[in-house]
């Protein structure tokens, strides 16, 4: 019989439902991948906040699910072969929950690789580039005198979105089918109006971007998904 009190982190976070999946997240482009994933799944789970002050990621008990102390991270009382697993990291999550229900990953091997390709391009181009454009364009960064960093991250997320323009000219979604993909890449999208970086960018001069947003957009899971976990519980 599975036991959610085996994980530290849930004597903070404690459970209602403890039979189903648990996410622990906040609603930032990396958190909401995982709840619009699972919304889209329609599987059962249990959402609790984790903000991002010390005090909550950098808690002994969130530390023991995730070492990194970054959200989002999950525990699975339904795991491989039956037994519980703990995961962090949004790709490796949403990789895992298309796998082991067969949804959003693609019908073949080849579209399995050009999905994870994508996903790879989100992972290793997208949520960190368009991250340092945050920083540096809106948050802390943006007092820097010296234009070079915030230069440098805005022609980055241009070339970015001229890559992602180019391959949606001739598609709807950024693998062919609806995919953990574009899970993973409409919500930094959607973030570059949080840092009121559009302008800058030139976002209006990458149509296909625009139009794959609002389809992005208009999918009621992903409107579901936007705003779970709630910002405080």
């Amino acid at each position: 019989m599975f036991d959610l009190n085996e994980f530290p982190v849930s004597r903070r976070w404690p459970s209602q439902n403890p039979d189903v999946l648990q996410l622990y997240s906040f609603p930032t482009p990396n958190g909401i991948k995982v709840s619009i994933l699972l919304e889209e799944l329609g599987l059962p789970y249990e959402a609790h906040t984790v903000t991002l002050s010390d005090s909550d990621v950098k808690s002994p008990e969130f530390l023991s699910l995730n070492p990194n102390n970054k959200i989002p991270a999950i525990i699975d009382p339904e795991g491989p072969d039956g037994q519980p697993l703990a995961l962090f990291e949004s790709g490796a999550i949403l990789l895992y929950l298309a796998e082991k229900t067969g949804r959003f990953i693609g019908e073949t091997a080849a579209d399995k690789a050009r999905v994870v390709q994508w996903l790879m391009f989100q992972m290793g181009g997208v949520g960190p580039m368009f991250g340092q454009l945050g920083f540096f364009y809106k948050f802390a960064g943006a007092e820097i005198e010296d234009p070079r960093p915030r230069d440098r991250y805005i022609a980055e997320a241009r070339r970015i979105l001229a890559v992602l323009d180019g391959q949606l000219a001739t598609r709807d979604w950024i693998a062919g089918d609806y995919s953990i993909a574009d899970i993973a890449i409409g919500p930094w999208l959607r973030g570059l109006d949080y840092y009121g970086a559009r302008e800058v960018l030139g976002w209006d001069g990458f149509p296909n971007v625009v139009a794959y947003l609002d389809r992005f957009l208009a999918r009621p899971a992903v409107q579901r998904g936007l705003t779970i976990p709630a910002r405080e519980e």
